[in-house]
């Protein structure tokens, strides 16, 4: 195992047992495996087309263009997976991970972005949710600019070539969304 591969698989670790409550839950009678495998369309190898807006939550409807890669993988006996992303910015390419955890107690997904231009940064919440009719919807409550915002991402148009991933922020508790970020995703032959 690499050691970019041991480092996520410690994150991962280390992030669930932040997650784990300090009062036993009830335990289902059945764990949720039922989007155990949501993610499973992702891995391999990617080319990317991303399309950004230069500025989020300012108005602004100036967007930047640019392609990258992705390659992802199952990690924790399918449990998790991750991604490693190379992000070909106009003058600043640079890396980022994606790492997922699955909950079987209650059917839902966590999800993690590290951007390798801050890699001391702390990681921000999760985003959390899961797919519903082959719509993966994940939302976190985050601080942008010292205010409050709902933070979605939405995995849409799956297929073994294909995908569409967004992201969007709402300043107003999700009644309004801004998409600042789409990724197009080609599988890479």
């Amino acid at each position: 195992m690499s050691p970019f591969h041991r480092f996520i698989t410690a994150t991962l670790a280390s992030a669930s047992l932040a997650m784990t409550p300090t009062a036993p839950a009830a335990a289902p009678d059945r764990p949720d495996l039922s989007g155990l495998h949501d993610f499973d369309f992702l891995f391999g190898k990617w080319n990317v087309h991303h399309r950004k807006l230069k500025e989020r939550l300012a108005d602004n409807d100036e967007w930047i263009e640019y392609d990258g890669t992705c390659e992802a993988h199952p990690i924790m006996d399918g449990f998790g997976n991750v991604d490693d992303n190379v992000n070909d910015l106009p003058g600043n390419r640079y890396r980022a991970a994606t790492m997922r955890a699955y909950d079987a107690a209650s059917g839902t997904w966590a999800i993690w972005f590290l951007d390798g231009r801050t890699p001391g940064a702390n990681i921000d919440p999760p985003v959390k949710g899961r797919f519903v009719d082959g719509v993966g919807s994940f939302y976190s409550n985050e601080q942008f600019n010292g205010r409050p915002i709902v933070v979605r991402y939405q995995w849409s148009h799956a297929s073994p070539d294909t995908a569409h991933w967004e992201q969007a922020f709402s300043p107003d508790a999700g009644k309004t969304w801004e998409v600042n970020w789409r990724m197009d995703f080609e599988r890479v032959r």
